[in-house]
Parts: structure tokens; C-alpha cells; sequence
């Protein structure tokens, strides 16, 4: 079988397919022939090598994907095999999921509803388990106003989905026409901030009061000037850093303006947090009250330009590989 692997950090080009064995399932593990697979931004940084995630080189990017069971280990119930599922597959440790085939732990597997696709499955992997956790974090109320940043990306899509449906009167801040037209899909009122004036703009909103919670996925200067946004006693997360940098913020100034703030570390979960998160995604998804934008699929063994076309900010939405 392909993998797609990485043996020193770098550009795109560093991205290789491998042919590799095929995976046997050992005891309490299964197989999954992988129909879609995750691609994250973060995926791009540290192929450059820009976070230290203790990844070691090679190592095979991704952090899951979602496909058919075809093969199971002793102990595992053979009523698995050819069984649609997804798996969680915490990739930056080198067992990720840009590959052919991948082999899982049967008690990671979560099963995919009837009427999800295995696009929508691998869509929601982590950015709907993340998603789910910063919603819960900052517990949005109705009637508040949220601020949610790279609002565009996959993940920002799903939060502005996950705020307006808790019933908060929602703002996303996104650059360019395409991704502010996807803002506006999704219910959201958009504020464009490649313009110097959009903090104004997304103030002016909310009759100058500010946000009750603010969601950053972007990180840097952009996520500083939202930490700005937040109204006094509101809640903040610091949780992306599509930037290449988390938004740097003063705890003394949170505290004395009595902001509640969460980074990254608040959304660590147990692989067993996770199999709840996923599974409560995919209920939801089934439900179609959580619809992924996939903005573009590549090929497996066109990971590279997949990682090109997210560096770019060029894909509104999700990027998948399809093996």
C-alpha cells in the first residue's frame, strides 16, 4: 500500500509517497480501507517543522481519516469487517492518516451513520472534536454576541454552525470575498479583516459593546485585536494559530478586565473524550444540523498540492485527500 511520508521537515515537496506493507491486524486491532483522509493547516506547519509536537522523522502526516473495515485482529467482533467507521488517529506522532490502509485500535473505531458521507466523516474529525470542546468551554448563551476568527476555515464554519445553533448572535471575521460569501452561508454577519478598519466594523455590530465570547482560530495580530473585542467579564479562547503564532495575551490585562481565557491546552482530550466528541459530531451531522464545507479533495499521492493550495489560503472550508 501508499502512505504519504515525511523524512525531514520542509516544503511541500518533502511530502513522498511510500510504498509500505500492508498493516495485519494484531490482537483488539482492525483495518480500515481508508476512503478519506484529514488535512489540517497545522499539518503544514509542522512539516515545516515550526511546532514542536515530538513528532520523529520519517513520520506520516495527518491526524485521521475515515474508511471500511476490512480486516480484524483476535479478539475483535468480526461483525466489524465492512463496517463504514472513523478513527482518530493523533498523527503528529507518525502514525497519521495519509495513507492507504491504516490499522486502529477496534475500541478508537466509531462508526459512521447511515447518510454521512465518508467525506463528512473525515471532515469532522478534529475540527468538530475541537469544536464541540470550545463551544462547551465557553458556553455561548443565546443572544450573545460571538466573534469567531478564520472563520472560513474548516473548523470555522463548524464553530459558526455550533454558536448560532446555542443561539448567539454571530460575527465572522474572515479575508476575501469567496470566504466572507461562506460566512453568510452559514448565518453569520461577515467582517472582512484584511481591511485595517475591521475591528471598528465588528464593534460597530454589536452597538459598541463588544463580544461575550470570542472563538481565535487565527491567532497573531488577528487574534490579539479580537482579545481587544471581548467585552469586559466575557470569555476568550487563544485556540489557532493559522498565523504561525498563538495571539499573545497579557494574563494581567484578562484579569483585570475579568476575561476568562483558554488556549490549545484546554482542548487535550483523552482518546476516549474524543470517541464521544466524534460520535456526538456524526449524530449531529446525521441529523444535518452540522454541515461541514469541504472546499477541495486531492488524490493521495497529491498531498503535496493539497498542502500547497492550504499555505496559499486558498481553500475555503476542508481539504481532504481521497486514497
Amino acid at each position: 500500500m501508499w502512505v504519504i511520508q515525511v523524512a525531514e521537515f520542509g516544503g511541500p515537496e518533502v511530502l513522498t509517497p511510500v510504498e509500505v506493507p500492508d498493516p495485519v491486524p494484531g490482537p483488539g486491532e482492525a483495518v480500515v480501507d481508508v476512503a478519506a483522509a484529514d488535512v489540517l493547516f497545522v499539518d503544514t506547519q509542522v512539516r515545516l517543522g515550526a511546532f514542536d509536537f515530538g513528532v520523529q522523522l520519517p513520520y506520516v502526516p495527518g491526524d485521521g481519516y475515515s474508511g471500511t473495515v476490512s480486516a480484524v485482529g483476535d479478539g475483535v467482533d468480526p461483525g466489524w469487517v465492512g463496517r463504514r467507521v472513523a478513527a482518530y488517529t493523533g498523527g503528529f506522532l507518525g502514525t497519521g492518516g495519509y495513507r492507504e490502509r491504516g490499522l486502529a485500535r477496534a475500541d478508537e473505531l466509531v462508526p459512521v451513520p447511515d447518510g454521512v458521507s465518508s467525506e463528512v466523516a473525515a471532515a469532522l474529525l478534529h475540527d468538530a472534536i475541537t469544536g464541540l470542546t470550545l463551544t462547551d468551554a465557553l458556553d455561548v448563551r443565546p443572544g450573545e454576541w460571538v466573534l469567531i476568527t478564520a472563520a472560513a476555515g474548516g473548523m470555522g464554519v463548524l464553530l459558526l454552525q455550533l454558536a448560532a445553533a446555542a443561539g448567539g448572535r454571530v460575527v465572522g471575521a474572515a479575508r476575501g470575498e469567496e470566504k466572507l460569501a461562506l460566512v453568510r452561508q452559514n448565518g453569520a454577519e461577515p467582517v472582512d479583516y484584511s481591511s485595517p478598519e475591521w475591528a471598528d466594523a465588528a464593534r460597530a455590530l454589536t452597538g459598541g459593546a463588544g463580544f461575550a465570547a470570542v472563538l481565535d482560530g487565527a491567532g497573531g495580530a488577528v487574534g490579539e485585536t479580537a482579545f481587544t473585542l471581548t467585552a469586559d467579564g466575557g470569555r476568550f479562547s487563544g485556540h489557532g494559530a493559522a498565523s504561525g503564532v498563538f495571539a499573545g495575551v497579557d494574563p494581567g490585562v484578562a484579569a483585570a478586565r475579568g476575561v476568562s481565557v483558554c488556549g490549545i491546552a484546554e482542548v487535550q482530550l483523552t482518546q476516549e473524550r474524543m470517541r464521544v466528541q466524534l460520535a456526538r459530531a456524526l449524530a449531529e451531522a446525521a441529523a444535518g444540523r452540522l454541515v461541514p464545507a469541504i472546499g477541495a479533495t486531492f488524490p493521495l499521492e497529491k498531498a503535496s498540492d493539497a498542502h500547497e493550495a492550504l499555505a496559499a489560503r486558498a481553500v475555503p472550508g476542508k481539504a481532504l485527500l481521497l486514497p
